[in-house]
């Protein structure tokens, strides 16, 4: 049924080919999403506010939490492809819009937070299966789930003498956005580590990904439309504990001293321009403390907006599109969004 085009139930227009957006409301029924076998990971009129550091957002039409990655792979083979799906980590670099989420999001849970060591393999697919050997040293390959947290990899790694991705301990979020977006900071990125990548494509298929295939770029990655990390593969090399330990302790103070971590935020917000860092073109266009409705420019890193206590999405998204238009305005630099917007406006 996935390569089935079936006669559309929705409310309101298609976006060509029978395919809706996240941003349209599909009329969607349990039978629809598979019925009675999925009843107990679906959840309908999901409050998404709470999924994300922003604390923000409308709701998820339907909500569906996967068992693991063959139970994902399952559910998307039978769902109709005119349904939207959109994939949700730990909500640390997305703004969830005010008028929620049509379709289907799905939220990957403790079947996703794994992490340990793969002897002389380059990854595990479902089941445990070896897909294929490599020549990395024993001890030196790190397999992690994808909504395993950044840090926790880098505190795992550290556990077992190995270096290479102190780095991750200084991004809030999860492998998949990690991968995804090619997630990098403190001189290193994940393009630089990861060997491979297990995806679920939309239609339900199970693929890995080699680094060559993902074609990285700053702060993206060539990952398919629809498809969702399940787990990822990282070298590393043998290293000292006490170094490791220290060059951790080195990121996390940096970060205190210079990022707003205690605040609701979802982390950096514009990309770097070639030759420019944000946050210099956001401070000289006077937008540091800048504010719309309760989302503000964080005065300690100005390429952070926060959540005062009462901001809403439109808040964070109107304030963030102010920034742009002065640094324009001011630099004649385009900046553009890191932060991820989804959903449909209210």
């Amino acid at each position: 049924m996935a390569n089935q085009k079936i006669s559309s139930p929705w409310k309101g227009e298609d976006q060509g080919g029978g395919l809706l957006s996240a941003n349209q409301t599909p009329t969607l029924t349990l039978p629809l999403l598979g019925g009675g076998k999925y009843k107990d990971r679906l959840r309908e009129n999901a409050d998404l506010s709470k999924t994300n550091w922003f604390r923000v957002g409308g709701k998820a039409q339907w909500l569906f939490k996967p068992e693991d990655a063959n139970d994902l792979a399952a559910f998307l083979s039978q769902l109709p492809q005119e349904i939207p799906v959109t994939v949700l980590g730990v909500g640390s670099n997305i703004i969830v819009r005010d008028g929620g989420i049509g379709g289907v999001v799905v939220k990957l849970g403790r079947g996703f937070t794994g992490v340990k060591i793969v002897p002389r393999a380059s990854c595990l697919v479902p089941g445990d299966e070896i897909s294929r050997i490599t020549n990395h040293e024993p001890r030196t390959t790190i397999h992690a789930g994808a909504a395993c947290l950044d840090i926790h990899v880098a505190q795992f790694a550290l556990d077992h003498s190995v270096t290479g991705l102190e780095f991750l301990s200084g991004i809030p979020g999860t492998v998949g956005g990690a991968v995804r977006m090619n997630a990098g900071a403190y001189d290193s990125d994940v393009s630089q580590v990861l060997i491979e990548a297990q995806v679920v494509l939309r239609d339900g298929t199970i693929k890995t990904f080699s680094n060559a295939e993902l074609a990285f770029v700053y702060r993206n990655s060539g990952l398919p439309e629809g498809a969702i990390v399940t787990g990822a593969v990282f070298k590393t090399s043998p290293g000292d504990k006490d170094e490791i330990q220290k060059r951790m302790q080195d990121i996390a103070t940096a970060r205190g001293d210079t990022q707003p971590i205690r605040a609701q935020t979802g982390g950096s917000t514009f990309k770097n321009p070639d030759g420019h860092k944000a946050w210099e073109l956001i401070e000289k266009s006077g937008c540091r403390g800048l504010t719309v409705g309760g989302a503000q420019v964080s005065e300690k890193h100005c390429n952070f907006l926060i959540n005062t206590g009462s901001a809403t999405a439109a808040d964070l998204e109107n304030l963030g599109e102010e920034v742009i238009r002065r640094v324009k305005e001011k630099t004649g630099i385009a900046l553009e969004w890191e932060i991820k917007r989804i959903g449909k406006i209210a």
